[in-house]
Parts: structure tokens; C-alpha cells; sequence
């Protein structure tokens, strides 16, 4: 049930309405109903995966935080962080390591027949993984207290708005709400209804016009120049952002206007002026939770060099991977660790330089801005590649810079979507400077100005919206 579709309008109505109908007391119960329903129009087999998932670290969390011994909690710790990662191994990365066992066997000579597991990967199950397993996480570290009731416990983990791409939440925000009394709000409806209808319009209005481009390009790029190839990146860094980003405003919305507040997922990545900024603004659900659950168990900053490097790689790959059982994942994480480190060996140069002063002047944020996009849109290119012999030879193509300049299936969509994209930048400069909100901070615009913005959006859905089966970080 895609958020940009009549199925689930028609669906979230229907919740919204009879979720404010019933007393408090049921609606914990109704939220769990719709919520395995959201889910179970993919797959009720998955649903009872997800279900599983959740018992499970219900169940481990009460007894690490009733255990009487440190090691009685580390062996209950230990069983929600197996049992959990197991089905996330099995469904998404089984056939990367027999794959890549196969081809390391072949490399030293030993003949292996290669073997392939049948397996679907279920829609969301990183990300509901993920969310289920920082319960316990956090239980193990005393961060939060257990949870008595198996009902909300499971609502939070399969909370339909947030379900299948995030944000993934913590216990310490969403399961918390769930005990809250929610009474209808007109102007919490008006501010939710207003970040669906601009993730709407990020999501079926650009990233699906771009896609149109980039999926061609990218998909057949030993037919096509390398400058088709730049202006493919160009727009498969609009569209990835328009998608994810959009999907997140429709969740958080969403949940909005339920009454629950989802955490912010993007903050205006790409107008960055450093990769470390880059990764506070982008997927910060995701980014966050390799920090506090991977970064800083490793040791984090306070370390030595040499094992903060290593922590730095291994967050990066790991995120990398998160995405995806396929090495041009692992090059896109290996990248953005590259560039994290080179940007902190400059600034420290720079500063021992005495150019500290360099780095408060405008036009060096500006310049900065512009490298950190560049390098993000090279990365780019390995994350969207099929395989890593295409991302190499799109690079050499690239690096050629000649050819004939596709135009695309239509001369027409392809001028409207580089069109669209000024318009998401210009909106995005406005959102920097605090005169567009982000998502329910107050604005400097008239009221009508505000009104008239949305009545255009609507308008060009209508128009110009497209049809898509999918959002990218499904697949994740």
C-alpha cells in the first residue's frame, strides 16, 4: 500500500477517522490492527516475521532488565541481537556472502558450483529490525525503562507510517507516545495534511519525472555519451532525495496528523558544506542510530587515531552495506569514509595553517557547498550502478565529457524536470534561511502566500503527477 496512491488515501482516512471515534483505550488495539493490515497487503507471511521480531525483543528486553547478574542480562542481550539479525542475514545478505565465497573460491582456483537461495526480501525489514532491536539496546544500557504491555510494544515496532522506509524511531520517542491521549486537532491536521502534500510532490512530480531519465541512463550506460552519463548523476541525486525525503514528510505527516510526532529524517543534505554535515542532514534516523549503537560503542572520538580511523570505516561500511547485499554499496560507504577522513585532515591542516579565519568567509562555505555536492553526486554513482564494472565504466565516460547529449524519451519532460529541480532548490534556499518551514516551525510568509503555495502543489499533482510502483528505500 504505496502512500502515493488512492489505497492508501482512502486507507489513512479511514484510520484517522475511526481512530479519534473510539475511546482511548481501544486505540492502541485499532493502531495495532491497522498497522499489521498496512503491512500484510505486501505479504501477512512477513508480517508474521515482523511479528516474531517484535515478541522476541519484548520478551528479551523484560529479562534483561529483571536479570539479577550482568550476565545473566549479556546472555538475554546477546539472544535479541542474534535472533534478530538472523532473519535480516538470511533474507538480505545470504546470497551476497555464498556469491562472493563462490568467487573467492574461484580466484584461488577451487571449482564451487554456485548455489542461490529462493528468498523475497521482505518490504522494510531493515527498518523495522532496526527499530525492535534499539529497544533492547537501550534497555541493556539502562537508557529506558520495560515495557509492560506486549500490545503497544508491537504497535511501535509496526506503527504503519513509519513502517516500511522510517524514520526508524526509538523507544524513547514513539513507544512513549503511544500512552499519550490524542484529541483531534484542526491546526496539527492542516500542518500534517501540508508535509504530506510537499512529500507528495517531491515524490510523483520529480523524483518519478527524473527517474525516467536516470533508470534509462543508468541502465544502459554503454549506450550513452558521458555527458548524458553527468546529467543522469545530476538527476539521480535530485530523485533519490525527492523520493526518500518525500516518503519521510508522508510518514511524518502522517503520524502528524494521528497526533505523533516522528523524528526529522532530512534537514537540507545537499546544501552541506561538509560531509560530517552531510550525514547530520541526511537519513538521520539511520545516521544517528550507527552512532549511538555502532560508533560510540566502538569507542568513538576518544580513542586513538588509528582506531578512530577504524571506527570511521567500519560505521561507513556498515552503513553502506545496511543499503544493499551488493559490493557497489560497500564502495558508496568506503567512499563517504574516504571523504570524511580527507575533510578532517584538511581542516586540521588548514588550521595549523593559520586559515582558521578562511573558514567563517561566505564564499568558502559557498565553494564548500559545491565540492561536498560533487563528491556526494560521484558517490552516487555506485549506489545507483548495477554492478561495479558499470559504475567504473560510467566514471570513464564521464571523465571523457564528450559526446551527444541525450535529450531523453521526451525533450519536453527532460527541460520540466531540470525545471523542477530549480524550483526544489530555490524552495530549499527559502527553507535555509528559515523563510519556508522545514516541517511545523512558523513562517515568515503571509498567510495567503502559504495557501496559494499549497493550492499550487495540488494543482500540479494533478497535472503533472506520475505513477510509480515503488519508493527506492523499499528495497532497504
Amino acid at each position: 500500500m504505496l502512500f502515493n496512491s488512492w489505497q492508501y488515501i482512502f486507507f489513512f482516512l479511514g484510520v484517522l477517522v475511526i481512530y479519534f471515534s473510539i475511546k482511548h483505550k481501544w486505540r492502541i488495539h485499532f493502531l495495532f490492527i491497522a498497522s499489521y493490515l498496512f503491512y500484510s497487503v505486501w505479504s501477512w507471511k512477513f508480517a508474521l516475521l515482523m511479528f516474531g521480531v517484535s515478541i522476541l525483543n519484548f520478551f528479551c528486553g523484560k529479562k534483561i532488565f529483571y536479570a539479577s547478574t550482568k550476565k545473566a542480562k549479556k546472555k538475554w542481550f546477546t539472544i535479541a541481537l542474534v535472533f534478530s539479525l538472523l532473519p535480516l542475514f538470511y533474507f538480505k545478505y545470504a546470497n551476497f556472502f555464498i556469491d562472493s565465497f563462490s568467487n573467492l573460491a574461484y580466484y584461488f582456483g577451487v571449482n564451487s558450483n554456485k548455489y542461490v537461495l529462493n528468498v523475497i526480501l521482505p518490504v522494510g525489514i531493515s527498518f523495522f529490525t532496526f527499530q525492535a532491536l534499539s529497544y533492547s539496546i537501550d534497555i541493556y544500557r539502562k537508557r529506558v525503562g520495560v515495557e509492560t504491555s506486549l500490545i503497544r510494544f508491537t504497535t511501535y515496532v509496526a506503527f504503519f507510517p513509519q513502517l516500511v522506509a522510517g524514520p526508524i524511531e526509538r523507544s524513547t520517542n514513539l513507544l512513549q507516545q503511544f500512552y499519550e491521549k490524542h484529541e483531534f486537532d484542526v491546526k496539527r491536521f492542516v500542518e500534517g495534511g501540508k508535509l504530506f502534500i510537499w512529500g507528495l510532490f517531491k515524490k510523483i512530480v520529480i523524483a518519478d519525472r527524473l527517474a525516467l531519465y536516470s533508470d534509462s541512463v543508468f541502465n544502459n550506460p554503454e549506450a550513452h555519451s558521458g555527458t548524458t552519463l553527468i546529467v543522469a548523476t545530476v538527476f539521480f541525486t535530485f530523485q533519490i532525495y525527492c523520493d526518500f525525503s518525500g516518503y519521510s514528510d508522508m510518514a511524518i505527516g502522517s503520524a502528524r496528523m494521528l497526533g505523533f510526532r516522528l523524528m526529522q529524517n532530512f534537514n537540507l543534505p545537499y546544501l552541506s558544506n561538509s560531509i560530517g554535515e552531510f550525514w547530520k542532514r541526511w537519513h538521520i534516523s539511520l545516521s544517528t542510530w550507527f552512532s549511538d549503537y555502532v560508533y560510540i560503542p566502538l569507542g568513538g572520538n576518544r580513542v586513538s587515531i588509528k582506531r578512530w580511523v577504524f571506527n570511521i570505516l567500519v560505521v561507513f561500511l556498515l552503513s553502506g552495506l545496511w543499503h544493499g547485499a551488493n559490493f557497489t554499496f560497500v564502495i558508496w560507504g568506503a567512499l563517504h569514509a574516504f571523504y570524511y577522513l580527507i575533510e578532517f585532515i584538511g581542516k586540521k591542516m588548514l588550521t595549523i595553517a593559520g586559515g582558521k579565519h578562511l573558514m567563517e568567509k561566505g564564499y568558502y562555505k559557498f565553494f564548500k557547498i559545491v565540492i561536498v555536492f560533487t563528491l556526494v553526486c560521484f558517490a552516487w554513482i555506485f549506489f545507483r550502478a548495477n554492478s561495479v564494472s558499470d559504475a567504473f565504466l560510467i566514471i570513464t565516460k564521464i571523465a571523457s565529457f564528450s559526446g551527444h547529449l541525450w535529450t531523453g524519451v521526451s525533450s519536453v519532460t527532460t527541460v520540466l524536470s531540470v525545471l523542477l529541480i530549480l524550483l526544489l532548490v530555490s524552495v530549499q534556499i527559502l527553507q535555509f534561511y528559515n523563510i519556508v518551514p522545514i516541517y511545523f516551525s512558523k513562517t515568515k510568509l503571509p498567510w495567503f502566500v502559504q495557501w496559494l503555495s499549497y493550492a499550487f502543489l495540488l494543482i500540479t499533482i494533478a497535472l503533472f503527477g506520475m505513477s510509480s510502483n515503488a519508493f527506492i528505500y523499499f528495497q532497504f
